[in-house]
C-alpha cells in the first residue's frame, strides 16, 4: 500500500469499516498520475488537494464512492483525463459525482452569477446530495490554504464562504464544517473583529473553564447518582457565532461569552428525559428556554433537548441534552446519511430519522427553482430560507408545518397550498380570529378563510411581512409582468398629470438622472419601480412631484466654493501665520488657516490657497480638495510649518470596536487621561455591532497622537484606531 494514504485509510478504517480500500487506493493513483506536472499556489503538488478533501469526508464517515470521487473531483476539469474514461474506468454513479462537482467548477462567481451557480448547485445536489458535501470539503480546505491567493481573492472566496456555503452546510446539518468555514472566512474578512473576540476570549477563558469544570462535576455526580450514563463535557465557543449572537441579540459581549454551555451524550431517548428531569431537579429552569428537538426534530434532522438553568452563583448555564447518534448526526449532518441509512429499522428508541425524511428542504429547494426565474430572486429566498430557525404550527387536522421564525397566517397558506394562500381573506388562531400579520407561535393551531371570488388576489402589503421564500415567490409571481407595465403606465401618466396642473416644465423634470435619484432616495431600485409605486397607489403623484422640484432646487443651491468650507483654527488671539504653525513663503505677515477638511499637523507635507477675503487656506498634499484647487494654479503658494509653543492643532480621529455598554464614556475618559481637549464627537453603530466613532481635538504637540492612539486600542472591544483626513462627523 502507498503509505502517502496510511492516514486517509486509518480514518476510513476507524468511521466506514466496509469501504474498498482498493478502489480508493486506485482512484489515487489515477489522480496522482493525471495531476503530476502541476503544482499548487503554494507550491505542493496538486495532488495533496483532493487527498485532503478525502480525507476531511473521510472524518466525516463518507462511503467509499464519495471519496473515490473527491480523489478524482479536479482531474476531468483540470487534466487530460476525459469523463468518459473516468467512467469507464470507475463507474456510472464516481463519474456521476465528479461531473457534478465539474459543473459547480466550471461556473464563475459575481453578483448575478453567484445566484446561478448556487442553483445549479441545488439542481446538482438534487440528484446526488454527495456532489454538495464533496463541494463543501473542497471549500474548507481551499479556506485552510487561502492564504496563498492575492486579497481580492481572498475576499470574494470569504463572503461566498459566510454568505453561501457555511449556511448550507448548516442546512445540511455539517455543524463541525459550518463552524470552521465560518471562523476561518470570519478572520479573512474582519482580522481585527476577529482578533479582538479572540483576545476578548483568551483574557476570559481561566475563569470561566473554572466555573464550567465545576458545573460538569455537578451534572456528571447527580447523573451517576441516578443511574444514567452519560458523557458529560463543555461545548467549544467559536468566535464568529460568538459574535453573530451579539448581533442577533444585541447583547454585550460578557453576556454572550459567560453564558456557559454543557453538551450531555446519553445512550437512549428514554435517558435524554431522564437527565433533563435529573438537571432540573437541581437548578430551575429559565421560562421559554426549553425545545424539544427530539419530539419534533429541525430541518436538518437535528435532534436534541435544549434548555437553560440558573446554575452556580446565579449564571445561567446552556444545555443540550441527545443520544451518541443524535450527538453523530447534529456534528456530520447528511454526511452520516450513508454511515447510518443502512442501520435504520424503525425510528424508535435510537432517536434515528428514517432517511426519506431528511431531504424535504432539497425537494422545497427544488420547487422554488422551477417557481423563480430570476436567479437573485432565487438566491435572496435562499439565504433568507438558511438564516432563519423554525416555528412548528397545526393545520386543525393535526399536521405538523414548519414555518420561519416570525412567520404569519399568510406564510401558513402558501406552505398549505399556492391557491389558499392566493385566496387567504382572514385566519383564526387557537380559535380566535387574528390579523393577517400576526406572528406564529410554536404548538399554535391555525385556521384559513379562502375567498370564493374569482377575482381574489394577493396584496402586495403582504410582500411586507410575510416570512418565508415559498410564500414572497408566490406573490410575487402573482404580480406578473403585464400587471406591473399597468402599474408603470398609470404612475407615468398620473405624475405627468400633477406636472401639467402646476404648470412645471415636464421635459426637465422627468429627466432621466433627476427621477433615477429621486426613486432612489424613496428606496425604489429604478425608475419603473417608482412609476409601478405611484400607479398602484403606494405614494402620491404629487408628493414625487414635490420631492422632484425640491430635489432639483437643493441641487442648484448647493453649489459653493470648496475652498470656503476651511475652518480657521482657534488661533488664541495670533490671527497671524505663526499661531496657525505655518509660514507663507515671502510673507510671514499673511492669515493663515488649517482647513477643517484634512486638519493637516506638522509633519505632513502641506499646500496653500489663496481664499477670496479669508487669507490662505492650508491643506495636506494628499487632499481630496487639492485635486479641484490645482485647476487654479495661480492661487497655490507655497507653505512650510513654523509651529510655536502657543501653535494648536486640529486632529480627528476614527475608532472601530465591538458596540457595548459605555464604550463611549470610555473612550471620551481615555482621551481626556492622555489631555487633549475633544471639540467634536460622533457615534454610528452598525447592525453588524460595531461602533465607529469620530472625534476631534485641539492638540499641542502633533508627536503626542501616537500615545493617544495606543492608549485608545488598549480599550476593551476597540479593534482599529486611526487619524482620518476629516474632521467632520
Amino acid at each position: 500500500m502507498n503509505p502517502v494514504l496510511e492516514p486517509l485509510f486509518r480514518t476510513v478504517r476507524a468511521t466506514h469499516p466496509k469501504a474498498d480500500l482498493r478502489l480508493i487506493e486506485r482512484a489515487y493513483d489515477v489522480a496522482a498520475y493525471h495531476h503530476r506536472d502541476q503544482k499548487r499556489k503554494s507550491g505542493d503538488p496538486y495532488i495533496t488537494h483532493p487527498l485532503a478533501v478525502a480525507t476531511i469526508l473521510a472524518e466525516l464517515g463518507t462511503d467509499d464512492e464519495t471519496l473515490c470521487a473527491a480523489l478524482l473531483h479536479d482531474t476531468v476539469e483540470d487534466t487530460a483525463y476525459s469523463l468518459d474514461e473516468l467512467r469507464g474506468d470507475f463507474g456510472d454513479t464516481i463519474g456521476s459525482l465528479v461531473d457534478g462537482v465539474t459543473k459547480l467548477d466550471k461556473v464563475k462567481f459575481g453578483d448575478a452569477a453567484q445566484a446561478e451557480t448556487v442553483r445549479k448547485m441545488v439542481v446538482a445536489m438534487s440528484r446526488d446530495i454527495r456532489v454538495l458535501i464533496i463541494k463543501l470539503a473542497d471549500r474548507l480546505h481551499n479556506m485552510r490554504t487561502m492564504r496563498y491567493l492575492p486579497e481580492h481573492k481572498r475576499h470574494q472566496k470569504s463572503r461566498e464562504t459566510l454568505e453561501i456555503f457555511a449556511p448550507l452546510a448548516h442546512r445540511l446539518g455539517m455543524n463541525t464544517i459550518k463552524w470552521e468555514l465560518e471562523d476561518l472566512a470570519f478572520a479573512m474578512l474582519y482580522p481585527k473583529r476577529y482578533d479582538e473576540i479572540a483576545r476578548m476570549v483568551s483574557e476570559r477563558a481561566p475563569r470561566r473553564d473554572l466555573f464550567l469544570q465545576e458545573v460538569i462535576e455537578k451534572v456528571s455526580g447527580d447523573l451517576r447518582e441516578a443511574k444514567i450514563r452519560a458523557v458529560v463535557k463543555g461545548r467549544p465557543k467559536h468566535y464568529y457565532s460568538v459574535y453573530q449572537k451579539m448581533i442577533a441579540r444585541d447583547v454585550a459581549f460578557d453576556d454572550i461569552y459567560d453564558l456557559v454551555g454543557i453538551r450531555v451524550l446519553v445512550d437512549s431517548v428514554r435517558d435524554c428525559y431522564a437527565a433533563l428531569g435529573t438537571i432540573h431537579a437541581r437548578w430551575n429552569p429559565v421560562p421559554g428556554r426549553f425545545k424539544d428537538y427530539i419530539a419534533m426534530p429541525k430541518f436538518n434532522m437535528y435532534q436534541s433537548l435544549h434548555t437553560t438553568v440558573i446554575g452556580p452563583e446565579g449564571k445561567p448555564v446552556e444545555l443540550q441534552i441527545r443520544t451518541h447518534a443524535m450527538h453523530h448526526r447534529a456534528e456530520y449532518g447528511v454526511a452520516a446519511h450513508w454511515k447510518y441509512k443502512e442501520e435504520v429499522g424503525s425510528p424508535g428508541p435510537t432517536g434515528k430519522v428514517k432517511p426519506g425524511s431528511d431531504m424535504a428542504w432539497l425537494r422545497q429547494l427544488l420547487d422554488w427553482q422551477k417557481e423563480t426565474s430570476d436567479p437573485g430572486e432565487f438566491l435572496e429566498s435562499l439565504r433568507f430560507d438558511l438564516s432563519v430557525s423554525e416555528v412548528y404550527v397545526f393545520t386543525p387536522k393535526g399536521q405538523v408545518i414548519a414555518l420561519p421564525e416570525g412567520a404569519t397566517p399568510v406564510d401558513f397558506a402558501y406552505a398549505v397550498h399556492t391557491e389558499v394562500g392566493h385566496r387567504c381573506i382572514g385566519a383564526r388562531v387557537n380559535g380566535r380570529l387574528v390579523p393577517l400579520e400576526s406572528r406564529l407561535g410554536n404548538g399554535d393551531t391555525v385556521e384559513i378563510f379562502t375567498s370564493k371570488s374569482p377575482d381574489a388576489g394577493p396584496s402586495r402589503d403582504w410582500l411586507k411581512f410575510v416570512k418565508s421564500g415559498r410564500a414572497r415567490n408566490k406573490i410575487r409571481q402573482w404580480f406578473s409582468k403585464e400587471r406591473r407595465e399597468t402599474a408603470i403606465e398609470a404612475g407615468k401618466e398620473a405624475i405627468g398629470r400633477a406636472m401639467r396642473k402646476q404648470g412645471l416644465p415636464l421635459q426637465r423634470l422627468m429627466s432621466g438622472e433627476a427621477l433615477l435619484a429621486l426613486a432612489r432616495d424613496l428606496r425604489y431600485p429604478d425608475v419603473s419601480a417608482l412609476y409601478a409605486a405611484v400607479g398602484e397607489g403606494h405614494i402620491a403623484a404629487q408628493a414625487v412631484v414635490q420631492k422632484l422640484v425640491a430635489s432639483i432646487g437643493g441641487v442648484d443651491s448647493a453649489e459653493e466654493d470648496i475652498a470656503e468650507t476651511s475652518l480657521p483654527t482657534r488661533l488664541r488671539g495670533r490671527p497671524r501665520g505663526g499661531g496657525a504653525g505655518v509660514v507663507v513663503a515671502g510673507d510671514a505677515d499673511v492669515w493663515v488657516r488649517l482647513s477643517k477638511c484634512c486638519t493637516p499637523v506638522p509633519g505632513d507635507e502641506i499646500v496653500g490657497f489663496v481664499t477670496r477675503g479669508h487669507g490662505v487656506s492650508v491643506h495636506r498634499a494628499d487632499c481630496t480638495n487639492v485635486q479641484q484647487l490645482k485647476e487654479q494654479p495661480d492661487r497655490l503658494v507655497e507653505v512650510s510649518w513654523s509651529p510655536s509653543d502657543d501653535s494648536v492643532f486640529l486632529v480627528a480621529i476614527q475608532v472601530e470596536a465591538l458596540d457595548r455598554p459605555r464604550l463611549l464614556s470610555d473612550v471620551t475618559r481615555t482621551l481626556s487621561d492622555q489631555h487633549v481637549n475633544i471639540l467634536s464627537a460622533s457615534v454610528t453603530t452598525s447592525r453588524d455591532r460595531v461602533a465607529i466613532s469620530k472625534f476631534t481635538f485641539e492638540m499641542g504637540d502633533p508627536k503626542h497622537l501616537g500615545h493617544v492612539l495606543k492608549a485608545v486600542r488598549s480599550i476593551q472591544g476597540v479593534f482599529d484606531v486611526y487619524r482620518v483626513s476629516g474632521a467632520g462627523s
